[in-house]
């Protein structure tokens, strides 16, 4: 029998649970609930576990043979601040929150995994299964990172895994190298002087300098960047006013920054706060900029790459694995984790059928049909990572690189 068929002797009880976590949404840093019940079912599959760290994060450890390599598997715990539209039974039951990311099925997905590993896995090693809080907009990865993870719980590689909507189930999506952009959030504080809406020849409007300031950001990529360059700069917010026949004294921009690597989002940043300061000095106007990354380019290891698109080739066939997946502008905070330790970030098709929206929409809910395929992945790459015999991984690597022509 597979781990595929294995894992579907799970699928009712994973099904289950995942409503169970996309009905209680908590957004990051508050997974209590969340964090409580994953806590109890890693215990009770005999997996060490380990909680607090950043606030709500948990860590479940397993241990096989004497062998010290070790693997990380990463999901994430957290909602998001948004309002859900679906009325299927196991809908939001909390105004204003909702799993509208599949972060319920990633977290069910590797408890799935975790479940087969204690009860009959077969390896040599270590497997950290690390439960994130606070992905979305949080920064819960590097949290987790500076509060010690990877020193109290060492991992020689680690891997995330997300669903994609559109990419069809059944298949899964890699790219080594850069594969989703950097994080950047902006906010432009234009200041004029605020005067009657009758009389605008007695104010400084900070509005108008606001919108001039709009336009004149959207030259940053198609005048500043090379074509090769990709970047996104988008304004999202503009707050201003509070009266109809008022002028006032101060306008705030808000938005933010994609691109794929670092130094380009720096030079956006600059770029933004020249732009700013001059066509508000140029109208009379001040103007403000605080810019800051949230999150870096999630950048995938070659190596590692290489290693799950061949594992999730064995368990759907090589005409199922993308690996030369399309790049795109959104942002994880896994790329803090590959920052620190190399790894692979992984996407697993969640169908274009009903609730197959894009994420972050109010209609999304996630294919509970690849629940069982997403947690055989995790488990036949502990398996195999995780082999018995020191040199397995190793050798392993080394054959990969020979079949595709590259030097160990």
């Amino acid at each position: 029998m597979t781990v595929i068929e294995e894992m579907q002797k799970f699928a009712a009880d994973m099904t289950e649970f995942r409503h169970d976590l996309h009905a209680h949404p908590e957004l990051g840093y508050h997974e209590e609930r969340t964090a409580d019940r994953v806590a109890r079912r890693l215990a009770g599959y005999g997996v060490d576990v380990h909680r607090g760290l950043a606030t709500t994060g948990v860590v479940g450890t397993l241990r096989r043979g004497n062998s010290t390599r070790s693997l990380g598997l990463r999901a994430e715990l957290d909602a998001l601040p948004m309002a859900e539209l679906n009325r299927f039974s196991h809908r939001s039951r909390h105004e204003g929150r909702m799993h509208a990311c599949g972060h319920d099925g990633h977290t069910t997905m590797l408890l799935g995994a975790a479940r087969y590993l204690a009860d009959q896995g077969d390896f040599d090693g270590v497997v950290n299964f690390i439960f994130q809080p606070a992905e979305e907009g949080g920064a819960g990865a590097n949290a987790m990172i500076k509060e010690g993870l990877f020193e109290q719980f060492p991992c020689d590689r680690v891997f995330g895994m997300h669903n994609a909507p559109g990419l069809a189930t059944g298949k899964f999506s890699i790219r080594s190298g850069p594969m989703m952009a950097g994080c950047a959030f902006f906010d432009v504080t234009v200041g004029g002087v605020g005067g009657h809406g009758a009389m605008p020849e007695t104010a400084v409007d900070p509005i108008v300098a606001a919108s001039h300031i709009v336009s004149a950001l959207q030259t940053i990529v198609s005048r500043n960047l090379r074509p090769f360059e990709p970047a996104v700069v988008t304004v999202t917010q503009i707050h201003a006013g509070d009266a109809y026949n008022v002028i006032p004294a101060q306008a705030v921009l808000r938005g933010t920054v994609r691109c794929f690597a670092p130094q380009i989002m720096s030079a956006i940043g600059k770029r933004i706060e020249q732009l700013a300061a001059n066509v508000a000095s140029g109208l009379g106007a001040t103007a403000k900029t605080d810019y800051r990354v949230v999150y870096p380019p999630l950048v995938n290891h070659t190596d590692e790459t290489r290693y799950i698109a061949d594992v999730a080739a064995e368990l759907v066939g090589e005409e199922n694995v993308l690996r030369d997946g399309r790049q795109t502008m959104a942002s994880e905070d896994f790329s803090f984790m590959l920052n620190a330790r190399p790894g692979a970030f992984i996407n697993i098709g969640n169908g274009d059928g009903d609730g197959g929206c894009a994420v972050h929409n109010p209609n999304y809910d996630f294919n509970d049909a690849i629940l069982p395929l997403g947690a055989a992945l995790w488990v036949r790459l502990v398996e195999k990572r995780l082999a018995h015999g020191d040199e397995a991984g190793v050798a392993s690597d080394h054959v990969a690189m020979a079949r595709d022509g590259g030097a160990p």
